[in-house]
């Protein structure tokens, strides 16, 4: 057995812990919306078509905002399609996913579900085919209480009070190449800023999001945010960041330390960012939405998708990844990087929700269940709370192919000074032994342990299907016990671990 040593103290915050950071994303893709989060002739369909079962497990998942209608969807998007009576809105190409759209479910719908699920939307305008004016259209539409043609248009359609959508993405992945309307930075950036500047002139109070590097990989890399920022640094709030992970040729210590890929995304982002607001002498800070990220066996895209040009199904099954229980742990070390980050990362969408590369998977006309991935996520948004804070690791290490010698075990650890709650968040790398961790827990005072979880599976591969749906789940640290201010818990092989605590007294 190996052993590590993590010392964690409230006086040394990362900083606050904002909500937005355990947010979603729904696209028009796949299963995702129609036979997902919505399906009219299902048993547990409500009066408005939506998945009861479905809303309660979106709800257990804890989102704060989720990100809507794309994705690459956005980038073909024509908004007004999904407004005005059902019966007179047109089916459209999706050229992103070779799919038929049939805007049965458009915006005044995905909002009523919101409602339901208790979510923020984040709204996302294309920029890829279309422009300025019509996200300037969106918004009014959205956003203005009346007393004009679009606004007016709005209440005729059912919704007399705004939406009030207060955050916006300045379209998608425009950096990539398969975007719809793909520009270089120059030219997006000269987009973005004078889309946002309309945009700002009709509602000062909007956050915007401008479309940063559709991955850390991509050539253009860092080059795409000074360019980007150079021209929007003063008309945005946030630029995005996208990453995904999967496991490649069997090399399961490298997907295991994909977090610290996340940790030097985020950390050449911001460095970006600042140099930009250096030379430019601003003390404005841009922040982080990392507005997509999960674990997506990406690989398997091209052979899901439809070819022929007379082949546009409604709602294929694309993208339905099975997630094992070594996707879940590292899915759960992403959530630390973010925590990690969470001076700068002001929000965050996982991607997707339902059936799409998603914690949660559905049945045409049966059952929901929830993957693997579901459990570190909706741990993690109910205990992380206060604010984040670093945890000094003292461990052995791994090495790696692609990211080098990483540590065996992270951590983050968050703190509420109102009500003394605390957390602690562990990931154990490590493939061939368990680790004995001694956790310095003194700088939160006295405490107690309330409650633990730990999510690992002597099979790493197992998996919860519709056959299975509960083959795996989180389990008690058995063991677990806080002594003379040190936190003692031991952590089998590939394992993901949450600890809660509480000042007694």
């Amino acid at each position: 057995m190996t052993t590590a040593r993590l010392t964690v103290d409230a006086r040394f915050p990362i900083g606050a812990v904002r909500r937005r950071l355990f947010g979603g994303f729904v696209e028009h893709l796949g299963r995702h919306v129609y036979d997902g989060i919505y399906e009219p002739g299902h048993p547990e369909a409500d009066e408005q078509g939506f998945r009861r079962d479905v809303l309660e497990l979106v709800r257990e998942l804890g989102v704060s905002m989720i990100r809507y209608p794309g994705g690459n969807f956005v980038s073909g998007f024509r908004w007004e399609d999904s407004v005005g009576p059902r019966e007179q809105r047109p089916r459209r190409l999706d050229l992103a996913w070779h799919s038929t759209e049939t805007n049965e479910v458009g915006l005044h719908e995905f909002s009523d579900w919101l409602d339901k699920v208790g979510s923020e939307l984040m709204l996302a305008v294309n920029l890829g085919t279309r422009g300025t004016l019509e996200a300037i259209d969106l918004l009014e539409y959205s956003n203005l209480p009346g007393g004009t043609a679009l606004s007016q248009q709005r209440i005729d359609n059912g919704r007399e009070t705004p939406f009030g959508v207060r955050v916006w993405c300045l379209g998608n992945e425009m950096d990539g190449p398969w975007q719809l309307g793909h520009r270089s930075a120059e030219e997006y950036g000269t987009l973005a800023a004078r889309t946002a500047k309309g945009m700002r002139q009709l509602d000062p109070s909007i956050e915007l999001v401008v479309c940063g590097s559709s991955g850390a990989q991509m050539p253009t890399f860092g080059e795409w945010e000074r360019v980007v920022l150079t021209h929007t640094y003063d008309d945005v709030d946030m630029i995005s960041c996208h990453a995904y992970y999967q496991e490649h040729d069997g090399d399961i210590d490298s997907f295991l330390a994909s977090a610290v890929d996340t940790d030097r995304f985020i950390e050449a982002v911001v460095a970006t960012a600042d140099h930009v607001g250096a030379v430019r002498g601003s003390s404005k800070k841009i922040d982080i939405s990392f507005d997509e990220w999960n674990v997506w066996y990406i690989d398997r895209v091209a052979s899901e998708k439809p070819a022929a040009i007379d082949d546009w199904p409604v709602a294929p099954r694309l993208l339905e990844d099975v997630y094992s229980a070594v996707d879940a742990v590292v899915f759960g070390s992403l959530m630390i990087s973010l925590l990690t980050h969470a001076d700068r990362v002001a929000s965050a969408s996982l991607a997707q929700l339902v059936n799409v590369i998603a914690p949660i998977m559905t049945e045409p006309g049966g059952p929901s269940w929830r993957q693997t991935t579901f459990y570190p996520f909706s741990i993690t948004s109910r205990l992380a709370r206060g604010e984040a804070l670093r945890v000094q690791v003292e461990a052995g290490t791994i090495d790696t192919v692609k990211h080098g010698t990483v540590p065996a075990v992270d951590a983050v650890a968050t703190h509420d000074a109102e009500t003394g709650e605390a957390a602690v968040f562990l990931v154990h790398r490590g493939r061939h032994e368990p680790v004995e961790v001694a956790i310095d827990v003194t700088g939160f005072g006295d405490v107690e342990l309330v409650e633990t979880h730990l999510l690992h599976d002597d099979d790493p591969y197992a998996s919860n299907t519709l056959a299975h749906p509960d083959r795996v789940q989180p389990r008690a640290v058995e063991g677990a016990r806080v002594e003379d201010g040190i936190l003692r818990v031991t952590l089998p092989p590939i394992a993901w671990a949450a600890l809660a605590l509480r000042r007694v007294g």
